[in-house]
């Protein structure tokens, strides 16, 4: 058993925070929490404590959406929507990671600031080519983080170079499956398959049954795109003219909550689409700095949260222009108060306590227990050192939202992820 003790603050709900002021934290030798604790009780009192003093410890972050081959672009392109962004930028970028030393080099800087921004568990777009997709899963696996892979399947509306075949998916998310699963470390947070039909547009409906066929067969998770932008909305339905709505699309092959499932975006999803993502418990990763950037539009996130859907946050680099989770915390925040504005005060917007659930426990319960200090939970944990922000007379809860709102990953002076402390991973 290992106890930490610092100021702990945690979202058990997303309706307010847990604090404990210069709390305890009992960790058990398998890297779950076994209990938090204001004042030590008697069968813990022999334990080793590590003492953080007056920092913060809060739960590591989930990235439930990131593009890791389009690391390179960040900060670039943002003048276009998302079809011309895709064509011009993003799909040149991705076919170069058909050379494995290329690779490397962008995904060992992906996966250090993954590191560094605190991002304890991801969900990541790797791309078609089956090589370079192990070795970002190897790379995570080495820095001890948690993740789902994805071997992104593409068939049609794409760059030769870009396009794959329904048995190439197969075979590449069952060897996907098999290395990674061979190669984990023990003690070390998983890394595992995920599949990843990039969206309805690059996939035909043989690739869609055969991505429908692997999750039941293997019951393994899926993560795609849904409903971004109102151009592309438009031409899944005349690509899919059968289909009630977008969300439909997927759930007629299999996708779409039959086994767990991950829909980026969501910017236009209502009426029958919501109440079938609602039905099939759908979780929607919101990814407001993207949207933002691409003009794709603002997720009606308080109206999953009010029809029980759940809801994660995603960075979406390179449409997002940064990987820290913080930030995109702050995002959800501000792009909830325009909603209220444009709504004149019918949709409520998010509180501190909701847009941090969302980027804890809420996208961490996608691994499990995850991103609580709950018993139970996996210890995925970052002490920050807020010292520069904390003026006397400040409350934790001030503390919090002030590092919500100014602090960076500089602050983060530990991370921990399934109850092990990482070291910086090299590049």
């Amino acid at each position: 058993m290992k106890i930490y003790r610092a100021n702990i603050i945690f979202t058990p709900s997303a309706e307010r925070f847990e604090v404990l002021e210069r709390g305890y934290v009992a960790v058990t030798d398998d890297g779950l929490v076994e209990g938090t604790y204001q004042q030590l009780p008697p069968h813990l009192q022999s334990a080793p404590i590590t003492d953080y003093g007056d920092m913060l410890l809060i739960p590591g972050f989930a990235d439930l959406h990131v593009h890791a081959p389009q690391y390179r672009n960040m900060g670039l392109a943002m003048d276009l929507e998302l079809l011309p962004w895709l064509n011009t930028y993003t799909f040149p970028e991705e076919q170069k990671f058909a050379d494995c030393a290329y690779a490397e080099k962008i995904y060992r800087r992906f996966v250090h600031e993954l590191w560094m921004q605190g991002t304890m568990r991801s969900a990541i777009f790797a791309t078609i080519h089956q090589e370079a997709t192990l070795l970002l899963g190897r790379l995570l696996q080495e820095a001890g983080l948690g993740a789902y892979v994805g071997l992104v399947g593409m068939n049609r509306n794409c760059p030769d170079g870009l396009r794959n075949s329904s048995e190439e998916v197969v075979a590449g998310t069952e060897r996907l499956m098999q290395e990674l699963a061979a190669s984990g470390r023990e003690g070390y947070a998983p890394v595992q398959a995920i599949l990843t039909p990039r969206f309805v547009p690059s996939c035909t409906e043989e690739m869609l049954d055969t991505y429908g066929r692997l999750a039941q067969q293997y019951h393994l998770p899926v993560q795609s795109h849904l409903s971004e932008n109102v151009r592309e909305i438009a031409w899944v339905k005349s690509l899919e003219p059968d289909a009630e709505t977008y969300g439909h699309a997927y759930y007629r092959y299999g996708l779409f909550g039959q086994t767990p499932t991950l829909m980026a975006h969501c910017c236009y999803t209502d009426g029958a689409e919501l109440e079938l993502m609602k039905k099939q418990q759908v979780m929607v990763v919101h990814c407001p700095t993207s949207n933002c950037n691409l003009a794709s539009g603002m997720a009606p996130v308080r109206t999953f949260l009010d029809n029980g859907v759940p809801v994660a946050l995603g960075t979406d680099i390179s449409g997002g222009n940064h990987l820290s989770v913080l930030r995109v915390i702050q995002y959800a925040l501000q792009v909830s108060k325009l909603q209220y504005a444009a709504t004149k005060g019918n949709k409520a917007f998010l509180t501190l306590s909701e847009a941090f659930y969302l980027a804890t426990k809420s996208g961490g319960s996608f691994f499990g227990k995850v991103g609580s200090f709950e018993p139970g939970y996996a210890f995925d944990a970052l002490v920050v050192d807020d010292s520069y922000l904390n003026f006397a007379g400040y409350s934790l809860l001030n503390r919090i939202e002030r590092y919500v709102y100014l602090g960076d990953d500089r602050d983060i002076k530990h991370r921990f992820c399934n109850g092990k402390e990482l070291a910086e991973p090299k590049m």
